[in-house]
């Protein structure tokens, strides 16, 4: 969990984060509210509710893989050469 001031905090409330101290942050806040209880105050912890945390972020890292980084990284062949060649 990175540590940022509380000021930062609230202004993350209403605008995307900015860095990757942030990113990481918000994707931390979405994750505990996923897992806590219906008041908030505790956290439901089991393994299905972690599994499908862990399965999420695995799916998401995947997809972004797949559809932007990989293109991405084939332009960066077709500009400066296959390393692999």
């Amino acid at each position: 969990m990175p540590y940022i001031t509380e000021e930062n905090r609230r202004i993350l409330d209403v605008r995307p984060p900015m860095n990757a101290g942030e990113l990481n942050y918000s994707f931390t806040k979405i994750i505990l509210n996923y897992i806590s209880d219906d008041t908030g105050e505790d956290y439901n912890f089991s393994y299905q509710k972690l599994n499908d945390v862990i399965g999420a972020l695995e799916c998401c890292k995947l997809e972004l893989y797949r559809r932007i980084v990989s293109p991405y990284e084939d332009k960066k062949i077709e500009d400066n050469g296959d390393v692999y060649l």
